[in-house]
C-alpha cells in the first residue's frame, strides 16, 4: 500500500481522514468531515461525516450528528441520522429523534426521542425538515 497517494488516483475508501476530538478539548461550532469523526472531547453544533461519527465514552455532543454510520458510547443532545447504521452503545444517552436504516441498542444505553428505522424512515425525515424549513 502507498504511503501517499493523491486523491482519485487509487486512493482506497478506508484511507479517508480520521479526525479526533480529544479528551479536554471542547469546539463551539459545526464539524465536517469526509471521512471518520471521533469525538471524545465535547462538541457544540453540528456533526457530519461521510463515513462515520463515533462519540466516545466520556464524548458529548450538543447539536446533531449526520453521518452514513454512527457510534455512540457518550452522551448526545440533538438528532442522529445515519443512512446506514446507529449503535447505542450501554455507556451513551441521547436526547434527540434517531432515523436509520438499521439500529442496534446494547442493554444499558438510553434513548430519549422518536426512533425511525427503515429505508421510508429516512425519507420521512427529509420531507419533515424540508417542509419544517419552509414554514416561518
Amino acid at each position: 500500500m502507498a504511503m501517499f497517494t493523491e486523491k482519485g488516483q487509487g486512493a482506497l475508501e478506508s484511507e479517508s481522514g480520521l479526525s479526533i476530538i480529544g479528551t479536554g478539548m471542547r469546539v463551539v461550532g459545526d464539524i465536517s468531515a469526509d471521512g471518520v469523526v471521533k469525538i471524545e472531547g465535547t462538541v457544540v453544533g453540528t456533526v457530519r461525516a461521510g463515513r462515520q461519527v463515533l462519540v466516545g465514552k466520556g464524548g458529548e455532543v450538543e447539536g446533531d450528528v449526520i453521518s452514513r454510520e454512527a457510534i455512540i458510547g457518550g452522551e448526545v443532545r440533538g438528532s442522529i441520522r445515519a443512512d446506514e447504521r446507529i449503535e447505542i452503545q450501554s455507556t451513551s444517552v441521547v436526547h434527540g429523534d434517531i432515523a436509520a436504516k438499521r439500529l442496534l441498542v446494547q442493554e444499558g444505553g438510553e434513548i430519549n426521542g422518536v426512533v425511525r428505522m427503515g429505508e421510508a424512515a429516512l425519507e420521512a425525515e427529509t420531507v419533515e425538515k424540508a417542509g419544517a424549513q419552509r414554514s416561518y
